[in-house]
């Protein structure tokens, strides 16, 4: 053990003594490493901000210590008294309503808020012009105040003191939103604000039986009340059939934390890429390194010093510099989230002091260091084996075979390390597990297709070019660059082309492949006595389109087979269907559009135990099958149906569909309202806009959505999504520009004497030069080739299996493809050699 630890002591002296001469041959590796370390400590760090802050400013995003949500209807005598011992208590009722211009020219889809005087119980409401909110939704007159999202203006040209309606109430503008403290526990909304008074509310008329209408009650406890968990626990044990909804302060919005989790988990697996890509730059640094240090480690040897000293002198430099990249990239994430602060606090809560974020800063120090080492060992373990005599004769590293089987064991066992902790650290373990697979598969592959390409050069017919010719040999030669290159550059080239087509299908998808199969118009709280006229209406406007009505309720679910859903383990991928009210329906035949899988349909005046028929993919993902039961809680009535048949749904169709559709005697007498359709492709946007202007004139409580406005959003939305996954993914193919100029580099001693001889044999530098340009050309188009095959795979799974869309090859990020590949290799590739050229020949020529 002394004799250990005394040689590790001499390895350390000795490698800081060679650390003096400076860092040369290690700013790629450098680079790599900082890169991919920075990439996750920042990705990591602005998400750890963001759900702190959230944490912190809980009761204001909440504005409660506690929110009840009933849907469709408000609290019972029972319940509203219970939650009024709990403390002080806001009432707020939410809808989707057609804010009109009084002259009917013009109207604009809303998200309604109706509040009391106790609104906000946290934080502040600010209206840009100021004053308090009561007052400046107050009764004035005949009409009401309102305050409005400045877009609504710009919609319908009003400015402050012109007049809207909103049903059957005139509204007047009294000030536009600054600060909403709950917006965000509140979730996305496809329209813009409108706030009004509760007693407003009631004059608009629209909340009718059947509405959908969501009623909060936000609680202030009472000092030294229990947690807001216990009392949760509490409420749901004391009504149990109430089917509320219940949020804490500390999870104000868990739908926007498990977002930002999820989106962050992407962000790190892409700058995980980054850093695997930046651990072939590891290698292929390390190996160029030791080449050069060829000298100094055959007077190590010479000298006496065991091969396990030489490895552990150049294993400390690799450490200490690989420390010195990590903490680049941890200073990178550190600082991150106060660079993104200004940016994000217009849409997410952000800390109001700059923090550090321990525990992701040391993630991506642990995720660089094992890279580090996972990649260097090989190396290190072929520079232990050569022999003194092979160094001194200018032999390299290039020998075939591997190292011994300790260096194998630890780089397999670094790796394992590495995969247990990405799956570990992961919000979806599966998806993290499918990432494992790919990036092995893709090494593996890359390797075949080097392989490939040296096969074919090897094969390939006699060509009259000299340059040509020689280009071809280079690539098939011993020690060649081409495994370095498709390695190096294949990776980063078929992770940018996956996300370019998975961005430009989902694009196309929403502006020009849904449009063409949507309805038109979703019109949605059609009141019973509404239907005939309604109908006659869109008759007369419209004759030749198709209308489609369903009846429309919303239920929560409860239990699957009498266990309670809130402690159920449910996979990511299938949480939004137990996440607050659903749209439900029934039907005494099968739906348009779907189709049953498994189980048979409900005969017709079916009047058994209530049946329900269930999404067959979400019933898939939830673990149910046919007989199992769904209690669902609707007005606040629990009703358990039994699951009679699976049906195949086509989300992407857009039409009316549901997760969930009941035989008719479930709902036998409950009072609900009619979601439909209308589709015709045939209409233009006059016809549209005329249709819209007088079902909103004629009907001011049914809600119209206008397709195309609601896709043109969620385009925008995943426009901003877009551009932070290129921003990532540009980070990988930065990272391959530097390894690639790593891999050039690490072969340009190779190069050196190959130029030298061919020169001394007569070739001339003009005649080098197009041969190292044809090398590098086929390179880089074969490697373009692949990644265009391998993205455009990973693309197509992910659009047509994942996002169950239509998937096509886009020519574009084809030729955008190969033009970077080329532009990468050929570029970097002569300029690493034109120095090559440039070398005397006498001193090369006295090594050999």
């Amino acid at each position: 053990m002394k004799g250990l630890s005394s040689r590790l002591k001499l390895a350390l002296r000795l490698a800081l003594r060679e650390l003096r001469g400076g860092l040369s041959g290690f700013y790629i590796f450098l680079a790599c490493i900082a890169l991919g370390t920075g990439a996750i400590a920042a990705v990591n760090s602005v998400a750890s901000s963001i759900s702190d802050a959230i944490a912190a400013q809980g009761q204001s995003l909440l504005a409660g210590d506690l929110r009840f949500e009933l849907n469709n209807r408000e609290a019972s005598p029972d319940e509203f008294a219970y939650l009024q011992s709990l403390g002080d208590i806001s009432v707020s009722t939410g809808l989707r309503s057609m804010a009109r211009l009084p002259d009917g020219s013009d109207q604009s889809l809303t998200e309604v808020k109706a509040v009391d005087p106790a609104y906000p119980l946290y934080g502040a409401f600010e209206a840009s012009e100021g004053g308090a909110l009561p007052d400046l939704i107050g009764k004035r007159g005949d009409a009401f105040g309102t305050v409005v999202a400045p877009l609504i203006l710009d919609r319908l040209g009003l400015k402050l003191g012109d007049t809207l309606l909103l049903g059957k109430a005139r509204l007047v503008i009294a000030g536009t939103v600054k600060t909403e403290p709950d917006a965000i526990s509140e979730g996305f909304g496809f329209a813009p604000r409108l706030l009004i008074s509760r007693e407003a509310l009631a004059a608009t008329g629209l909340t009718q039986t059947g509405s959908l209408v969501e009623n909060a009650y936000k609680i202030r406890l009472k000092p030294g009340s229990a947690t807001p968990t216990a009392l949760q626990a509490e409420a749901t044990k004391k009504f149990p059939d109430a089917g509320w909804s219940i949020r804490t302060s500390d999870r104000a919005a868990p739908a926007l934390s498990d977002n930002v989790t999820r989106f962050s988990q992407f962000l790190t697996l892409v700058g995980l890429t980054a850093l695997i890509v930046g651990g072939v730059g590891v290698a292929n640094a390390v190996r160029a390194f030791l080449d050069a240090k060829r000298t100094t480690i055959a007077t190590f040897k010479c000298l006496g010093a065991p091969a396990s000293v030489v490895a552990a002198i150049y294993l400390f430099q690799i450490l200490l510099i690989a420390g010195i990249g990590i903490l680049i990239g941890l200073v990178l994430g550190a600082v991150a989230p106060m660079v993104a602060a200004p940016f994000l606090a217009a849409v997410l809560p952000v800390p109001a002091e700059p923090a550090l974020y321990p525990a992701a800063l040391a993630l991506a120090a642990v995720f660089g260091l094992l890279t580090t080492l996972a990649f260097a060992i090989l190396p290190l373990g072929h520079a232990r084996e050569v022999p003194a005599t092979a160094l001194f004769r200018e032999q390299g590293f290039e020998r075939a075979g591997l190292p011994s089987w300790p260096y194998l064991a630890a780089a397999g066992t670094i790796l394992a390390l590495l995969c247990v902790l990405v799956v570990a650290t992961a919000f979806d373990r599966f998806i993290a597990a499918i990432f494992l697979v790919s990036v092995a598969g893709a090494f593996i592959l890359l390797r075949l297709v080097a392989a490939g390409i040296a096969a074919l050069a090897k094969r390939s017919p006699q060509v009259h070019s000299p340059a040509l010719r020689l280009a071809i040999g280079n690539i098939h030669r011993p020690g060649a660059l081409t495994p370095s290159v498709v390695l190096s550059l294949g990776l980063g080239l078929a992770l940018l082309v996956t996300l370019a087509l998975i961005d430009g299908n989902l694009r196309q998808a929403l502006t020009r492949n849904l449009p063409e199969r949507a309805p038109n118009f979703f019109f949605v709280d059609i009141q019973g006595s509404e239907v005939d006229g309604f109908r006659k209406l869109v008759s007369t406007e419209l004759p030749n389109s198709k209308l489609t009505e369903v009846p429309m309720l919303r239920g929560r679910i409860l239990a699957f087979n009498g266990q309670d859903v809130s402690k159920m383990e449910v996979p990511p991928n299938a949480r939004w269907v137990l996440r607050g009210d659903r749209g439900i329906t029934y039907a005494e035949t099968l739906p348009e559009g779907s189709l049953v899988t498994q189980g048979e349909w409900w005969p017709a005046n079916y009047s058994g135990e209530p049946l329900v028929s269930f999404s067959a993919q979400e019933a898939g993902d939830l673990g149910l099958k046919l007989g199992d039961t769904v209690t669902v809680n609707v007005l606040g009535r629990s009703i358990t149906a039994k699951i009679a048949n699976l049906r195949q749904v086509q989300w992407e169709s857009l039409s009316i569909n549901f997760v969930m559709v009941f035989s008719p005697n479930t709902f036998a007498g409950a009072p609900h309202a009619w979601l439909a359709t209308l589709t015709d492709a045939g209409a233009t946007a006059a016809e549209e806009a005329t249709l819209l202007r007088k079902v909103t004139n004629t009907y001011p409580t049914i809600t119209s959505v206008r397709v195309k406005d609601a896709l043109d959003i969620v385009s925008g939305l995943v426009g901003q999504l877009a551009v932070a996954i290129r921003a990532a993914a540009s980070v990988a193919l930065v990272a391959s520009v530097l390894v690639l100029a790593g891999a050039l580099a690490a072969g340009n001693r190779a190069r050196t004497h190959d130029a030298v001889v061919l020169k001394t044999l007569g070739a001339t530098r003009g005649l080098l030069i197009r041969a190292f340009s044809y090398e590098y050309l086929l390179l880089g188009l074969a490697t373009a080739v692949f990644a265009l095959a391998a993205g455009g795979v990973s693309a197509w799974f992910v659009v047509t299996r994942v996002m169950k869309l239509p998937s096509a090859f886009l020519g574009d990020v084809a030729i955008g493809t190969v033009v970077v590949a080329l532009v990468m290799t050929v570029g970097i590739g002569l300029i690493g050699t034109w120095r090559v050229l440039g070398q005397k020949a006498a001193p090369v020529l006295r090594e050999l």
